[in-house]
């Protein structure tokens, strides 16, 4: 993606009319009630056209219900329209949610508490730039979550794991969407490497895999870091989700 495309796409952001969701009192609303409200997928049933969703509402729920009340930062990679950020905002009411994505032009909903950036993961340099410009304005230095729902491609995948694991801090979980999408579909299986749930089975079974994205280094301390991974399956034939937690000391 190029700079003027991005710039294009972030003046379009900039100043289209969004929806301000912080005097939405929906305090009584489940976490699958609120993805169905704001129109997000990972809900049982999709607002758009009534038809089934990815119904990761239940998961999030179980594995995040401990922290629901906490004050918490979470980065989502992929955030299209904003629908799955502003459930969020409602469910962690002391959530901090940082949202980056290559297209924020489609973003529609605002709030203090959700923070938009328009950037293209590829780009490490922009990457580094804007976490230390969050980490300084905000005061923290670690995610509590992470979620990977960007382009689902395998190199955009392994790469986001690779690079932003790191950046989860001890006791989070780093959470990637639609893991499954290059079993099933070729255009997201855009290079000839092992697969994300191979790749993520082998972690586990601390099995060193032949990747020109993740060295062996990079394996290692992965394999170090996690303390164990968990793979549900949702609604539909392509809803995989995965919840890998970082170990604590």
């Amino acid at each position: 993606m190029n700079f003027f495309s991005l710039f294009k796409r972030s003046l379009i952001y900039k100043f289209k009319k969004k929806i301000s969701i912080d005097k939405d009192n929906l305090s009584d609303k489940s976490l699958d009630e609120l993805f169905y409200l704001y129109g997000s997928d990972k809900a049982n049933y999709f607002k758009i056209n009534n038809t089934k969703g990815h119904g990761y509402s239940n998961f999030y729920y179980d594995q995040l219900k401990n922290i629901k009340d906490s004050k918490i930062n979470i980065l989502e990679i992929g955030s299209y329209a904003g629908a799955s950020a502003a459930a969020f905002s409602k469910y962690f009411k002391n959530a901090n949610i940082f949202c980056f994505d290559i297209n924020i032009s489609n973003f529609k909903y605002q709030s203090k508490n959700i923070h938009v950036f328009g950037i293209d993961i590829n780009n490490k340099q922009k990457i580094e730039k804007t976490l230390k410009t969050i980490f300084n304005k905000h005061q923290f230095n670690l995610f509590d979550l992470i979620i990977d729902d960007g382009s689902h491609n395998l190199d955009d995948i392994l790469s986001s794991l690779n690079y932003f694991f790191k950046f989860v801090k001890e006791g989070g979980i780093f959470i990637i969407e639609d893991f499954k999408h290059p079993n099933y579909y070729k255009y997201n299986r855009n290079i000839d490497h092992i697969l994300v749930d191979e790749f993520l089975n082998n972690l586990i079974n601390k099995i060193f895999t032949n990747s020109s994205l993740i060295n062996r280094e990079n394996q290692k301390i992965l394999m170090t870091l996690i303390e164990r991974i968990d793979i549900k399956k949702g609604n539909l034939k392509d809803s995989d989700i995965c919840f890998i937690k970082r170990k604590t000391k």
